[in-house]
């Protein structure tokens, strides 16, 4: 029996949520039950699937930058530096301002000082920006975010139930 059947229970609560749907009060204590037993490639599955549902609604940008207020310096960096892989330091240097185009210019990755200094609606443009250029960077990212649960509880109730709902339908 695997830790998906363990928590078999829990997931079948979330089996056929979607993007839209209202998960209930006792979502974010169940994704951190779920978030804590899964191995984090699991975790990415599921986030990556949420973060592929959120671009018909709203965008990744819109979804992303939401997160991104509450994350933390380190955290915003590495959502950064994640799209800037995406899309490059140049067409990243029109959305970030000339402190971070300076350091991408210079060929190094952006630090959580830069990052502190982006605004959540540059994010939302670079984001868009990036899933434009790059399909794959949704699979990125749900890595980056499956590594800090906490980003992932930053997207909201309908993102955590959607990435139970693809572990429960993995079961």
């Amino acid at each position: 029996m695997g830790v998906l059947d363990d928590l078999g229970g829990i997931l079948k609560q979330y089996s056929g949520a979607t993007a839209t749907s209202n998960p209930g009060p006792a979502v974010a204590e169940h994704f951190d039950q779920v978030s804590s037993a899964v191995p984090a490639s699991t975790l990415a599955e599921g986030v990556t699937h949420a973060l592929s549902s959120s671009t018909g609604a709203g965008g990744l940008g819109q979804t992303l930058s939401k997160s991104y207020t509450q994350a933390t310096g380190d955290q915003k960096a590495g959502i950064l530096n994640t799209l800037v892989a995406s899309v490059g330091a140049t067409t990243a240097g029109r959305f970030l301002g000339s402190s971070a185009t300076q350091a991408l210019n210079s060929g190094s990755p952006l630090s959580a000082q830069h990052a502190q200094q982006i605004s959540p609606s540059a994010v939302q443009q670079l984001a868009d920006q990036a899933a434009q250029n790059d399909n794959s960077v949704v699979n990125r990212l749900g890595a980056l975010y499956a590594q800090h649960p906490t980003l992932v509880k930053g997207l909201g109730a309908s993102a955590m139930a959607l990435v139970m709902s693809r572990l429960a339908n993995r079961r």
